[in-house]
Protein backbone atom coordinates (compact mmCIF):
# COMPACT_ATOMS: atom_id res chain seq x y z
CA UNK A 1 0.00 0.00 0.00
CA UNK A 2 2.88 2.22 0.61
CA UNK A 3 4.85 2.17 -2.29
CA UNK A 4 1.05 2.13 -4.33
CA UNK A 5 0.55 5.54 -2.66
CA UNK A 6 4.22 6.67 -3.62
CA UNK A 7 3.53 5.74 -7.38
CA UNK A 8 0.20 7.43 -7.68
CA UNK A 9 2.16 10.42 -5.83
CA UNK A 10 5.04 10.12 -9.25
CA UNK A 11 2.06 9.78 -11.35
CA UNK A 12 0.23 13.05 -10.22
CA UNK A 13 3.62 14.89 -10.35
CA UNK A 14 4.11 14.13 -13.94
CA UNK A 15 0.80 14.60 -14.46
CA UNK A 16 0.89 18.02 -13.49
CA UNK A 17 4.01 19.05 -14.97
CA UNK A 18 2.52 17.95 -18.91
CA UNK A 19 -0.47 19.10 -17.58
CA UNK A 20 1.02 22.93 -17.04
CA UNK A 21 3.55 22.15 -19.54
CA UNK A 22 -0.14 22.72 -22.54
CA UNK A 23 -1.37 25.79 -20.64
CA UNK A 24 2.06 27.58 -21.25
CA UNK A 25 4.01 28.01 -25.08
CA UNK A 26 6.12 25.85 -25.62
CA UNK A 27 9.81 27.85 -25.54
CA UNK A 28 8.98 28.72 -21.53
CA UNK A 29 7.70 25.29 -21.34
CA UNK A 30 11.38 23.94 -22.57
CA UNK A 31 12.77 26.30 -20.39
CA UNK A 32 10.94 25.70 -17.33
CA UNK A 33 12.01 21.92 -18.30
CA UNK A 34 15.62 22.74 -18.17
CA UNK A 35 15.01 24.04 -15.11
CA UNK A 36 13.45 21.64 -13.76
CA UNK A 37 16.46 18.83 -14.95
CA UNK A 38 19.32 21.34 -13.94
CA UNK A 39 17.59 21.81 -10.19
CA UNK A 40 17.08 17.88 -9.81
CA UNK A 41 20.06 16.40 -10.72
CA UNK A 42 22.27 19.29 -9.25
CA UNK A 43 20.19 18.38 -5.83
CA UNK A 44 20.67 14.86 -5.63
CA UNK A 45 24.84 14.98 -6.85
CA UNK A 46 24.94 18.11 -3.68
CA UNK A 47 22.61 16.38 -1.72
CA UNK A 48 24.42 12.46 -2.00
CA UNK A 49 27.63 14.78 -1.59
CA UNK A 50 27.38 16.21 1.76
CA UNK A 51 24.56 13.40 3.19
CA UNK A 52 27.31 10.90 4.49
CA UNK A 53 24.40 8.27 5.14
CA UNK A 54 24.05 7.97 1.40
CA UNK A 55 27.89 7.46 0.43
CA UNK A 56 27.08 3.61 -0.83
CA UNK A 57 27.47 2.27 -3.70
CA UNK A 58 23.82 2.44 -4.96
CA UNK A 59 24.09 6.56 -4.55
CA UNK A 60 26.84 6.89 -6.35
CA UNK A 61 25.70 5.32 -9.15
CA UNK A 62 22.30 8.13 -8.94
CA UNK A 63 25.10 10.33 -8.93
CA UNK A 64 26.90 9.20 -12.65
CA UNK A 65 23.58 9.29 -13.31
CA UNK A 66 22.44 12.45 -12.18
CA UNK A 67 25.81 13.89 -14.14
CA UNK A 68 25.06 12.39 -17.34
CA UNK A 69 21.29 13.39 -17.27
CA UNK A 70 22.33 17.55 -16.57
CA UNK A 71 24.70 17.20 -19.07
CA UNK A 72 22.90 16.08 -21.89
CA UNK A 73 19.95 18.74 -20.90
CA UNK A 74 22.48 21.50 -21.41
CA UNK A 75 24.30 19.89 -24.06
CA UNK A 76 20.84 19.87 -26.55
CA UNK A 77 18.20 22.51 -24.71
CA UNK A 78 19.87 25.88 -24.53
CA UNK A 79 20.25 25.79 -28.53
CA UNK A 80 17.28 25.12 -29.19
CA UNK A 81 15.24 27.56 -26.60
CA UNK A 82 17.90 30.41 -28.49
CA UNK A 83 15.88 29.36 -31.62
CA UNK A 84 11.85 30.42 -30.51
CA UNK A 85 13.43 32.87 -28.02
CA UNK A 86 15.69 35.20 -30.32
CA UNK A 87 14.95 33.46 -33.52
CA UNK A 88 18.56 31.96 -33.82
CA UNK A 89 18.32 29.30 -36.14
CA UNK A 90 21.99 29.01 -37.23
CA UNK A 91 24.69 26.15 -35.85
CA UNK A 92 28.15 26.78 -37.19
CA UNK A 93 29.20 23.80 -39.04
CA UNK A 94 31.48 22.04 -36.32
CA UNK A 95 29.47 23.24 -33.13
CA UNK A 96 27.01 21.16 -34.57
CA UNK A 97 29.49 18.42 -35.26
CA UNK A 98 30.82 19.10 -31.40
CA UNK A 99 26.75 18.69 -30.51
CA UNK A 100 26.64 15.45 -32.37
CA UNK A 101 29.39 13.94 -30.26
CA UNK A 102 28.28 15.02 -26.87
CA UNK A 103 25.01 13.81 -27.95
CA UNK A 104 25.58 10.35 -28.62
CA UNK A 105 28.86 9.82 -25.63
CA UNK A 106 26.28 10.48 -23.00
CA UNK A 107 23.77 8.59 -24.69
CA UNK A 108 26.22 5.93 -24.78
CA UNK A 109 27.67 6.66 -21.10
CA UNK A 110 23.89 6.50 -19.74
CA UNK A 111 23.55 3.12 -21.12
CA UNK A 112 26.83 1.63 -19.45
CA UNK A 113 26.40 2.81 -16.02
CA UNK A 114 22.50 2.02 -16.36
CA UNK A 115 24.31 -1.74 -17.09
CA UNK A 116 26.46 -0.97 -13.93
CA UNK A 117 22.85 -0.46 -11.81
CA UNK A 118 21.60 -3.47 -12.73
CA UNK A 119 24.70 -5.38 -11.71
CA UNK A 120 25.07 -3.78 -7.86
CA UNK A 121 21.00 -5.25 -7.55
CA UNK A 122 22.32 -8.60 -9.24
CA UNK A 123 24.82 -9.10 -6.44
CA UNK A 124 22.89 -7.67 -3.82
CA UNK A 125 20.10 -10.03 -4.50
CA UNK A 126 22.32 -13.01 -5.61
CA UNK A 127 25.00 -12.57 -3.28
CA UNK A 128 23.93 -10.76 -0.28
CA UNK A 129 26.67 -11.47 2.09
CA UNK A 130 29.68 -10.96 -0.72
CA UNK A 131 27.68 -7.80 -1.98
CA UNK A 132 30.03 -5.10 0.52
CA UNK A 133 33.54 -7.02 -0.10
CA UNK A 134 32.44 -7.08 -3.66
CA UNK A 135 30.97 -4.06 -4.79
CA UNK A 136 32.08 -1.11 -2.61
CA UNK A 137 32.50 2.59 -3.38
CA UNK A 138 35.98 2.31 -5.08
CA UNK A 139 34.77 -0.42 -7.47
CA UNK A 140 31.78 1.33 -8.46
CA UNK A 141 33.71 4.52 -9.28
CA UNK A 142 35.97 2.40 -11.34
CA UNK A 143 33.14 0.87 -13.27
CA UNK A 144 31.24 3.99 -13.57
CA UNK A 145 34.13 5.84 -14.87
CA UNK A 146 35.03 3.11 -17.79
CA UNK A 147 31.85 3.56 -18.33
CA UNK A 148 32.47 7.38 -19.16
CA UNK A 149 36.01 6.35 -20.75
CA UNK A 150 34.53 3.73 -22.90
CA UNK A 151 32.66 5.83 -25.52
CA UNK A 152 34.87 8.63 -25.97
CA UNK A 153 36.90 6.72 -28.33
CA UNK A 154 34.71 5.22 -30.53
CA UNK A 155 32.29 8.66 -30.77
CA UNK A 156 35.51 10.37 -32.44
CA UNK A 157 35.32 7.82 -34.79
CA UNK A 158 31.50 8.55 -35.99
CA UNK A 159 32.65 12.20 -36.04
CA UNK A 160 35.52 11.96 -38.20
CA UNK A 161 33.62 9.69 -40.37
CA UNK A 162 30.97 12.23 -40.98
CA UNK A 163 33.22 14.96 -41.41
CA UNK A 164 34.70 13.14 -43.83
CA UNK A 165 31.48 13.32 -46.18
CA UNK A 166 30.85 15.80 -48.68
CA UNK A 167 28.00 18.59 -48.11
CA UNK A 168 26.75 20.24 -51.07
CA UNK A 169 22.71 19.66 -50.85
CA UNK A 170 20.61 21.46 -47.79
CA UNK A 171 22.21 22.74 -44.70
CA UNK A 172 18.60 22.59 -43.11
CA UNK A 173 18.57 19.61 -40.00
CA UNK A 174 14.95 19.01 -39.49
CA UNK A 175 15.70 18.33 -35.78
CA UNK A 176 15.99 19.93 -32.68
CA UNK A 177 19.59 19.33 -31.87
CA UNK A 178 23.00 17.37 -34.43
CA UNK A 179 22.82 13.97 -34.35
CA UNK A 180 24.28 11.31 -36.46
CA UNK A 181 21.14 10.74 -39.02
CA UNK A 182 20.51 14.45 -39.30
CA UNK A 183 24.15 15.01 -40.21
CA UNK A 184 24.80 12.57 -42.78
CA UNK A 185 21.43 12.55 -44.36
CA UNK A 186 22.81 16.02 -46.11
CA UNK A 187 25.83 14.36 -47.28
CA UNK A 188 25.22 14.25 -51.20
CA UNK A 189 27.06 11.16 -51.54
CA UNK A 190 26.82 7.51 -50.54
CA UNK A 191 26.28 7.65 -47.10
CA UNK A 192 25.14 3.70 -46.86
CA UNK A 193 28.79 2.82 -44.49
CA UNK A 194 28.01 6.02 -41.93
CA UNK A 195 24.79 5.24 -41.60
CA UNK A 196 25.67 1.16 -41.05
CA UNK A 197 28.61 2.78 -39.07
CA UNK A 198 26.44 4.79 -36.40
CA UNK A 199 23.93 2.20 -36.85
CA UNK A 200 25.97 -0.18 -35.16
CA UNK A 201 27.27 1.65 -32.47
CA UNK A 202 24.27 2.72 -31.78
CA UNK A 203 23.01 -0.59 -31.14
CA UNK A 204 25.81 -1.78 -29.37
CA UNK A 205 25.64 0.84 -26.93
CA UNK A 206 22.27 0.04 -26.43
CA UNK A 207 22.20 -3.60 -27.03
CA UNK A 208 25.16 -4.64 -24.91
CA UNK A 209 23.79 -3.19 -21.59
CA UNK A 210 20.41 -3.98 -22.20
CA UNK A 211 20.75 -7.75 -22.46
CA UNK A 212 23.03 -7.86 -19.45
CA UNK A 213 20.35 -6.15 -17.26
CA UNK A 214 17.47 -8.21 -18.94
CA UNK A 215 19.47 -11.32 -18.18
CA UNK A 216 20.27 -10.13 -14.59
CA UNK A 217 16.97 -9.43 -13.79
CA UNK A 218 15.59 -12.53 -15.00
CA UNK A 219 17.83 -14.53 -12.11
CA UNK A 220 17.46 -11.53 -9.71
CA UNK A 221 13.21 -12.45 -10.09
CA UNK A 222 14.46 -16.33 -9.84
CA UNK A 223 16.33 -15.22 -6.55
CA UNK A 224 13.57 -13.51 -5.11
CA UNK A 225 11.20 -16.40 -5.68
CA UNK A 226 13.62 -18.59 -3.53
CA UNK A 227 12.98 -16.65 -1.07
CA UNK A 228 10.67 -18.68 1.54
CA UNK A 229 9.37 -15.29 3.66
CA UNK A 230 7.01 -13.11 1.64
CA UNK A 231 8.39 -10.11 3.98
CA UNK A 232 11.90 -11.10 2.80
CA UNK A 233 10.31 -10.92 -0.77
CA UNK A 234 8.88 -7.96 -0.92
CA UNK A 235 12.06 -6.25 0.70
CA UNK A 236 14.02 -7.57 -1.53
CA UNK A 237 11.95 -6.33 -4.95
CA UNK A 238 11.69 -3.03 -3.28
CA UNK A 239 14.68 -2.32 -3.78
CA UNK A 240 14.97 -2.92 -7.47
CA UNK A 241 11.81 -0.62 -7.71
CA UNK A 242 13.72 2.87 -8.68
CA UNK A 243 16.41 0.73 -10.72
CA UNK A 244 13.20 -0.73 -12.57
CA UNK A 245 11.59 2.28 -13.44
CA UNK A 246 14.84 4.36 -14.10
CA UNK A 247 15.76 1.68 -16.64
CA UNK A 248 12.59 1.23 -18.09
CA UNK A 249 12.25 5.05 -18.79
CA UNK A 250 15.26 5.12 -20.59
CA UNK A 251 14.75 1.66 -22.94
CA UNK A 252 11.26 1.51 -23.42
CA UNK A 253 10.75 4.21 -25.49
CA UNK A 254 14.00 3.96 -27.13
CA UNK A 255 13.46 -0.10 -27.94
CA UNK A 256 10.22 1.30 -29.63
CA UNK A 257 11.74 3.65 -32.01
CA UNK A 258 14.38 1.20 -32.95
CA UNK A 259 11.71 -1.55 -33.59
CA UNK A 260 9.10 0.76 -35.42
CA UNK A 261 11.95 1.81 -37.83
CA UNK A 262 13.45 -2.12 -38.41
CA UNK A 263 9.59 -3.19 -39.33
CA UNK A 264 9.58 0.19 -41.88
CA UNK A 265 7.18 2.10 -39.80
CA UNK A 266 8.05 5.81 -40.39
CA UNK A 267 7.16 8.50 -38.26
CA UNK A 268 6.40 12.44 -39.98
CA UNK A 269 9.44 14.96 -38.77
CA UNK A 270 7.27 16.49 -36.56
CA UNK A 271 6.16 13.21 -34.29
CA UNK A 272 9.78 11.91 -34.62
CA UNK A 273 11.26 14.96 -32.68
CA UNK A 274 8.46 14.91 -30.44
CA UNK A 275 9.28 11.24 -29.53
CA UNK A 276 13.30 11.52 -29.44
CA UNK A 277 12.67 14.81 -27.23
CA UNK A 278 10.11 12.76 -25.00
CA UNK A 279 12.95 9.83 -25.13
CA UNK A 280 15.86 11.88 -24.19
CA UNK A 281 14.55 14.54 -21.76
CA UNK A 282 11.73 13.00 -20.10
CA UNK A 283 14.12 10.13 -17.69
CA UNK A 284 16.45 13.33 -16.68
CA UNK A 285 13.47 15.03 -15.76
CA UNK A 286 11.87 12.03 -13.96
CA UNK A 287 14.75 10.39 -12.45
CA UNK A 288 15.45 12.96 -9.11
CA UNK A 289 11.86 12.62 -8.46
CA UNK A 290 12.32 8.58 -8.36
CA UNK A 291 15.65 8.94 -6.27
CA UNK A 292 13.58 10.79 -3.80
CA UNK A 293 10.43 9.09 -3.43
CA UNK A 294 11.47 5.60 -4.24
CA UNK A 295 14.77 5.14 -2.64
CA UNK A 296 14.59 4.52 1.26
CA UNK A 297 17.61 5.80 2.53
CA UNK A 298 16.72 9.29 0.57
CA UNK A 299 13.41 9.74 1.55
CA UNK A 300 14.59 9.00 5.34
CA UNK A 301 17.69 11.74 5.05
CA UNK A 302 14.74 14.12 3.80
Amino acid sequence: FFFLNLNFVLLLIIYVLLKYAFLVDYVTTLFLLYLAIAAGNIFILVFVRYERSLHKPSYVIFCHLALSDVMFGTVTLPKTISLYWFNDRIVSFYSCFAQMYFVHFLGATHSFILMVMALDRFIAICSPLRYNSLFTNTTVSALCGISWFMPISWMFGVVFDALSLPFCNSNIIVHCYCDHLSIINLGCENIRSSTVLGLSLAMFSLLIPLGFIVLSYFIIIFSVLKISSSKGRIRAWSTCTPQLMIICLYYLPRCFVYLANFVGYTFNASVRIVVVMLYSLLPALVNPIIYCFKTKDIKESL
